[in-house]
């Protein structure tokens, strides 16, 4: 049977095997596929399919094929399509695991308020299926929880408009980000302005250099110490562009 290594599983060794992905489970995991049914049964089939624990323990999904958009991020993520779609994706997974908003227990990281629907926490392009060019899957659930709906439109914003330091030489021009920014919300369907938008997204930054602070402590990388340190600088210019 097919078996092989995938890019992108910066926390834990993640494997295709056939047709399937299998990756260390963990306490949240039960809670993770819980969310994946609710979702899948409301109609929302870009994401994967939980099969349970394989003999090692590990986590089983239904592999989604596409092409995800690994570093360095290549010249056809900035089309405005992907921008539109991926934040009409977002409000969909929303919308339909909205229902499991009050279940505050078995999530791997905290809650945020007001709590609206379930996160996802890490919508990015790296998380991403795209599929001829448009989008096509929402993968790595793990971090999920409940919070806010901005909260995860704001990070969105961040990896996609994008307003990340490390976007690379192809991404859009300064310029064009709020036009983008707006485009996104548009896309999302919330009347949310450009500047509660990025409020948020500081305050995702912050929070997120804190928690990967704490991982480079705990493990001993140094690249962890460098992604911090650019949240933090990337929170403070978000944050005066918000004013």
């Amino acid at each position: 049977m097919h078996d092989e290594a995938l890019a992108g599983g910066n926390s834990t060794d993640v494997r295709r095997v056939g047709e399937t992905v299998r990756r260390t489970s963990g306490p949240w995991t039960p809670r993770v596929h819980e969310l994946l049914r609710v979702l899948r049964g409301e109609g929302v089939l870009e994401v994967p399919e939980p099969l349970g624990l394989d003999e090692s323990g590990r986590e089983v999904l239904s592999y989604l094929p596409g092409e995800v958009a690994n570093y360095p991020l290549p010249g056809w993520l900035w089309h405005r399509s992907v921008l539109a779609e991926s934040a009409a994706m977002l409000r969909r997974v929303h919308d339909a695991g909205a229902p499991l908003a009050g279940v505050r227990d078995g999530w791997q990281l905290p809650s945020h308020e007001p709590v609206e629907v379930i996160c996802h926490n890490d919508v990015a392009p790296y998380n991403l299926v795209l599929v001829d060019g448009h989008v096509g899957g929402l993968i790595d659930f793990d971090t999920a929880s409940p919070g806010p709906r901005i909260w995860d439109l704001a990070y969105l914003a961040y990896r996609l408009v994008p307003f990340v330091a490390d976007a690379g030489a192809e991404a859009p021009a300064e310029s064009e980000r709020i036009e983008r920014l707006n485009l996104l919300i548009a896309a999302y369907g919330m009347d949310y302005s450009p500047a509660e938008v990025l409020t948020v997204m500081a305050a995702r930054l912050e929070e997120l250099a804190a928690f990967t602070e704490q991982r480079a402590d705990d493990t001993g990388r140094a690249d962890l110490r460098e992604h911090a340190a650019m949240y933090r600088v990337d929170a403070v210019r978000v944050l005066a562009l918000a004013s």
